[in-house]
């Protein structure tokens, strides 16, 4: 990966016009296709399967009058004054008729009519005219919307006096989250972070202007995908979210590391080749995991949570690219301009201060951890009291005409009119649809938090009736959740009394299915999360105690931030400062979302701060020493980068929409735990109690695990093995101090130095099991795991196996039947290093001739390098060469090697 980068950045900075002339036909094309092609985002939070749904379903196709969305008007007079006189009557029934008459609506419920009951509030001050449509909300036209509105608006002009005419309702409603100056809050607060960190306006500008191309090309994207998906209003604003503070961060690690070479006498072009492999291995490793876990959310199996993980996936996959491609780019086109003109003072001030607090936070490490984890889970306690729901009229803001009439609703009549309930009653095969519909609907009104039961009507055609059920609470409180469960739970009553089926359904009750599998989703998406978290960093930092801390301490950064938004939007503390109009549940796609979009950021942290504290332990061997240079060295560039991302987070709490709003609190609160207290405090203090412990693995599980190399250490082994043995080596094989371990850590060869020119012989010889076949497929590049140095025609092993193997032929002469013919094979192909295992072990005088021959004439004129392994040499003495031949003795106790 990282060599690939480093050729990727290469390009990228020799071809750097081309580059930025590509993201810019990205950018136009996506936004000039999602202006002129985009369907529009659907809200419809579908949960297919479910009870309610397919109840809905059923209904829209036999009884459309009550399927589709609805709106009301609310008419209010003053204190002392009754709702029920002849001219408001009149006025009323003039405005039925009218709306009655309107595109898309089937059926409008007058207050004073003798067949509607419970629309006049108890005090006879306030009147609600329901209106029916045939439609869906996403599919309410704007002509309808604009229709209700002048009606109600004449119709208070008709009543006159200091009477109040509301129009609200789901038809209403405009929940399609937008953005506002006060989210370019965040990219200011980041500017001025990336100034402080650079002193450079040129390099601070760099990373808000790939992040805002960037989270361009991904709306643009995920508008066009509305062709073909139905997208929520959510999804985009949260592929900003994201877009813009990992875009800006992923560009900052680069940058930073860039400059860092710059200063360190590195050329330009080299430094960023080395800055993509090295910084931009780590960014696809922080990304690849954010990208994971947001199509986890697939998890909970609901398309329009699926939908919007792949979006916020997309956004970042985007963020990933752009760092790698467009970065580079810039930054040959900025050349030395952004180069440090010298080690400045405040980075020297900054790294006192880090040292200081290094030293203070492992001076006592078991006290820190302690004081952290009890601080964090005190944090984290309000989150047993966390509810979820999803958003409805009462989270809009206030003076939002569906806001002010959801509240009057409630005011005058009772928060459960905002939330009604419907029960459907399959009277298909019943004698007296219309009796057993009554009888069901007297049992309901007798049901402990129903409020009243208005309606309870079969359809024309007698399949289906419904009844409406009014419960005594809100729409997202436990009372109402209770009742869904009551409702639900006597229809086997229903069908053994009356043989008929029952399904509760509704707007309210799809609602709590949606909050119920979310909930039920969020276990087996930990685990997800979790496990993979465990065997990425296992990957990353070759350790078994690294993963483990590392997943603990995301855990109570998800728990705290768990804690802080119940305190909040749930406990209504500093609701007024944070224009919380709303309190008593959040959205309920919340937890899974925090929990995976913090699992990514959680491990950038990680990486990008243990793994140099890894890099200086193995190079050292001091444990916390290593941590202190670990952290002097990473601080800087991660808290800069979790300050970035808060800011970007906050800035949508204050006017964000009631769906975003608590969704960025919670990651923004996540993030700011994450960086300052769990991965800069509790990490140093355990890995401080761990000490030489802290980077154990044992050597089979690290066999086992794949190797993910996230800050491009395979890159500068490779730079550094670049010209070696010498600038114009002619040796085939090279090693050096080359050890190889077995899965019991028991040693298979150790300190082997070879060097084999072109057109030479080696032999691998010595009795038994020694390690000699091994050391032959080692140089095959077939043993992935290798401990000094190993260069094989060219190509510095084990990273580059891939390449070498077509170079390569391996041959068994205890399993060949003609050794001989598949050397001659080799030889006619091209193959330059040919490798005979137990070459004494060839057993007719014939084929041992002319493998005598093959080998002395593919060494002689050069067309390919040979070693062998035996037993013994003098056994294989008929099959070398007569000079250029290299024995290597290998033996238990120890290795020695002669030439002749």
């Amino acid at each position: 990966m990282s060599s690939f980068l480093y050729r990727l950045g290469r390009s990228a900075a020799r071809h750097r016009a081309l580059v930025l002339l590509i993201w810019i036909v990205l950018l136009t094309g996506a936004g000039g296709g999602a202006t002129l092609f985009n369907h529009g985002t659907d809200d419809s939070f579908e949960i297919p399967g479910s009870e309610s749904q397919q109840a809905l379903d059923y209904l829209d196709r036999v009884f459309p009058e009550v399927s589709g969305t609805s709106a009301q008007l609310v008419v209010v007079v003053p204190e002392g004054e009754r709702v029920e006189t002849p001219a408001i009557t009149s006025a009323t029934a003039d405005a039925v008729t009218e709306l009655e008459r309107l595109d898309q609506v089937v059926m409008v419920l007058n207050p004073f009519s003798d067949d509607v009951t419970g629309a006049l509030s108890t005090d006879n001050r306030a009147a609600m005219v329901s209106v029916l449509l045939e439609v869906d909300l996403l599919n309410v036209s704007e002509e309808t919307k604009a229709g209700i509105t002048t009606i109600a608006e004449e119709y208070e002009r008709a009543i006159g006096g200091d009477a109040d005419v509301y129009a609200g309702g789901d038809a209403l409603s405009e929940r399609v989250p937008e953005l506002s100056v006060v989210e370019a809050a965040g990219l200011v607060i980041a500017l001025v972070v990336l100034l402080v960190v650079f002193r450079s306006f040129l390099a601070a500008g760099m990373p808000l202007l790939t992040a805002v191309i960037g989270v361009g090309v991904s709306i643009g994207l995920i508008m066009l995908a509305t062709i073909m998906v139905p997208i929520s209003s959510t999804a985009p604003m949260l592929a900003v979210m994201l877009g813009l503070a990992v875009g800006i961060d992923y560009a900052l690690f680069l940058l930073a590391r860039h400059r860092d070479q710059l200063t360190d006498g590195i050329g330009v072009e080299e430094s960023i080749a080395r800055a993509t492999a090295t910084a931009g291995s780590a960014v696809i490793f922080a990304g690849l995991t954010v990208v994971i876990a947001l199509l986890g959310l697939a998890v909970a199996g609901i398309p329009f949570l699926t939908t919007m993980g792949v979006a916020a996936a997309a956004a970042v996959a985007v963020a990933v690219i752009i760092a790698v491609t467009l970065i580079p780019a810039l930054l040959a086109f900025a050349g030395d301009r952004i180069r440090p003109k010298r080690r400045r003072r405040a980075g020297r001030e900054h790294a006192g201060l880090s040292r200081r607090w290094i030293r203070f936070v492992t001076r006592v490490p078991a006290l820190t951890v302690v004081i952290v984890v009890a601080g964090l889970a005190v944090v984290a306690i309000p989150a047993t009291d966390l509810r979820l729901a999803l958003p409805d009229n009462g989270t809009e803001p206030q003076g939002n005409p569906a806001r002010d009439t959801y509240d009057v609703i409630t005011e005058r009549f009772g928060p459960g009119y905002n939330g009604p309930l419907l029960v459907t009653v399959d009277v298909l095969a019943s004698n007296d649809p219309v009796g057993v519909t009554n009888e069901i609907a007297d049992e309901i009104r007798d049901i402990d938090g129903v409020a009243l039961v208005p309606v309870a009507t079969p359809n024309r055609k007698g399949e289906v009736s419904v009844i409406q059920v009014v419960p005594t609470t809100a729409p997202d409180s436990p009372g109402t959740e209770e009742l869904v469960a009551t409702l639900r739970a006597k229809a086997p009553h229903f069908l053994e009394t009356y043989g008929t089926a029952t399904a509760v359904t509704g707007i309210t009750a799809a609602g709590i299915d949606v909050s119920a599998q979310l909930g039920d989703a969020l276990v087996p998406f930990g685990i997800l999360v979790i496990g993979l978290s465990l065997v990425l960093l296992a990957m990353v930092f070759r350790s078994i105690w690294v993963p483990i801390k590392a997943t603990a301490g995301y855990l109570l950064s998800v728990g705290a931030a768990f804690g802080a938004t119940s305190f909040v939007f749930q406990q209504g503390h500093f609701a007024d400062a944070l224009d919380i109009t709303r309190t008593g549940s959040v959205i309920s796609f919340l937890p899974i979302i925090l929990m995976g979009v913090l699992f990514g950021l959680a491990m950038d942290y990680e990486v990008f701060l243990v793994s140099r504290i890894r890099e200086d332990y193995v190079h050292g061997g001091d444990p916390h020493r290593a941590i202190e240079t670990g952290f002097v060295a990473t601080s800087r560039v991660v808290v800069a980068a979790a300050l970035i991302m808060f800011a970007v987070f906050a800035a949508f709490v204050p006017e964000g929409s009631s769906t975003i709003k608590p969704i960025a609190f919670s990651l923004a609160v996540g993030v700011f735990v994450d960086a300052f207290l769990v991965r800069m405090t509790l990490v140093p203090a355990i890995l401080a109690m761990l000490g030489h412990r802290a980077w154990g693995l044992s050597p089979k599980l690290d066999r086992k695990l794949p190797v993910f190399d996230a800050e491009g250490d395979a890159l500068m082994r490779e730079l550094r093995l670049a010209d070696w043995p010498s600038p114009d080596s002619a040796e085939a094989v090279s090693a050096a101090n080359l050890t190889l371990t077995d899965d019991r850590d028991r040693t298979v060869y150790r300190d082997v130095e070879i060097h084999l020119r072109t057109g030479e012989t080696l032999v691998l010889h010595g009795p038994g099991t020694v390690g000699k076949s091994a050391l032959l497929f080692s140089i095959a590049g077939r043993v992935p795991r290798l401990q000094g140095d190993l260069k094989v025609l060219g190509h510095v092993l084990p990273q580059h196996t891939h390449a070498l193997r077509s170079q390569v032929a391996v041959i068994s002469c205890m399993e060949s039947t003609s050794p001989a013919r598949e050397v001659a094979t080799a030889v006619d192909d091209g193959i330059e290093l040919i490798l005979l295992d137990d070459a004494d072990l060839v057993p007719h005088p014939e084929q041992r001739a002319e493998l005598r021959r093959l080998i002395d004439h593919a060494t002689r004129t050069e067309r390919a390098t040979v070693v062998l392994t035996c037993q013994d040499p003098i056994r294989i003495q008929d099959l070398l060469p007569r000079s250029g031949v290299t024995t290597l003795a290998l033996t238990t106790q120890s290795l020695e090697a002669s030439s002749c």
